[in-house]
């Protein structure tokens, strides 16, 4: 199995990263792979920098393979933010990392998955480093498209766009890594709309296909604007309550973590001049748990978008597969009793909700402002 085997249905987006890998020629110094969220960007960009570092060209089973895919090879640098922006700070350290030479491996490869999350000024700084790269330095850029990087970064770049797997592909791999029962799999894959990631946690957690179902269920619950608050608070509370869930347990293993490398035990008193440190993890761990949250209510309105796309295609007729085929009956209730552009206003009112969000707006109010548009205008 080679280090490809995770990219599934990408076959030909990721044709030129195997060219690279073969023929020294075809390689550059740096990329920018774009895709939809799930459509395995940092699946491709760890194949890749797996593949650079591996004698046979990414055999899967050899030690580079082995410690690039694990995320601990000397040479790979892995960057995932998990904050709303990646620091101006920590690019730094990145751009001065790519200055030096490979330790052990064939390259030094940075690799940085959230590129659309650098604001300009630290794009500027990241952009001498690309301009002038060491001879054994790649960056591979990972972003949803490639406007989502500034023009200076992406001019410099090898584009690469990967699109979205199909429900079967996505479940066919469920099925296989993950024993998932085949209607499960593909309603699970379906409903994730194949993003590979949110597809596995559906299938296998019957708490989070619940949470779904609730999220749904907003589409015809809303009768007034009173509903709409109570909805918005509904589901700013399950936001609240997922991101507690996702978080809590790794905060505080982090903190007794750092309690123990500081040589204090749970509990232990801190001297006042290592209290900064613990104050520093707890304000990391608080922008997290922000970027969860939003993470959360933006999955939540790419269901609901999900839901009214599948009402617009029984309003037209359309002869298309349903995204939610398993709620088939409350959609066309919803089709039933409202026309076409109730359906499109209310999508209108979802993708506003989801600018919203990616901007600087508190998330609860956006949701109320969202669930109010939702409500039926008769």
């Amino acid at each position: 199995m080679t280090v490809w085997a995770d990219v599934v249905g990408q076959e030909a987006p990721t044709a030129p990263l195997r060219e690279a890998v073969a023929d020294p020629s075809a390689m550059t110094h740096a990329w920018l792979i774009t895709g939809p969220p799930g459509s395995g960007r940092s699946h491709a960009a760890r194949a890749f920098a797996a593949a650079l570092q591996c004698e046979q060209g990414g055999c899967g089973t050899c030690h580079a393979c082995a410690t690039v895919l694990a995320g601990t090879h000397a040479d790979v640098t892995l960057v995932a933010t998990e904050k709303v922006t990646i620091s101006i700070d920590e690019v730094r350290d990145l751009v001065s990392l790519a200055q030096r030479s490979p330790s052990q491996g064939r390259w030094r490869v940075i690799v940085v998955e959230d590129a659309d999350r650098m604001t300009e000024r630290t794009s500027n700084l990241l952009l001498k480093s690309i301009e002038e790269p060491p001879p054994r330095t790649v960056w591979l850029l990972c972003a949803p498209s490639a406007e989502d990087v500034a023009i200076t970064i992406r001019s410099r770049s090898r584009v690469l766009h990967l699109g979205m797997p199909s429900p079967q592909v996505v479940a066919d791999l469920l099925i296989e890594r993950d024993g998932v029962d085949p209607d499960v799999a593909f309603e699970s894959a379906s409903a994730a709309q194949s993003h590979i990631g949110i597809a596995r946690r559906l299938a296998r957690d019957p708490a989070a296909r619940a949470r779904r179902d609730q999220v749904l269920a907003l589409a015809t619950e809303i009768r007034g604007v009173g509903d709409a608050v109570l909805a918005a608070a509904d589901l700013a509370a399950v936001a609240e309550e997922d991101a507690k869930a996702a978080t809590e347990e790794r905060d505080v293993e982090e903190r007794n973590a750092l309690l123990r490398t500081l040589g204090a035990g749970d509990g232990g008193r801190l001297p006042p001049a290592l209290r900064s440190q613990v104050k520093q993890l707890e304000d990391d761990q608080k922008r997290r748990a922000t970027r969860h949250k939003r993470d959360v209510l933006d999955r939540a309105i790419v269901d609901l978008m999900s839901l009214y796309r599948d009402v617009a295609v029984i309003q037209v007729g359309a002869s298309v597969a349903l995204v939610n085929a398993s709620h088939a009956d409350h959609i066309r209730g919803i089709a039933g009793r409202t026309t076409l552009a109730d359906t499109m206003r209310c999508l209108d009112a979802l993708s506003t909700a989801r600018d919203r969000l990616a901007g600087n707006v508190q998330p609860l109010l956006a949701v109320e402002a969202l669930a109010v548009a939702l409500r039926p205008r008769t």
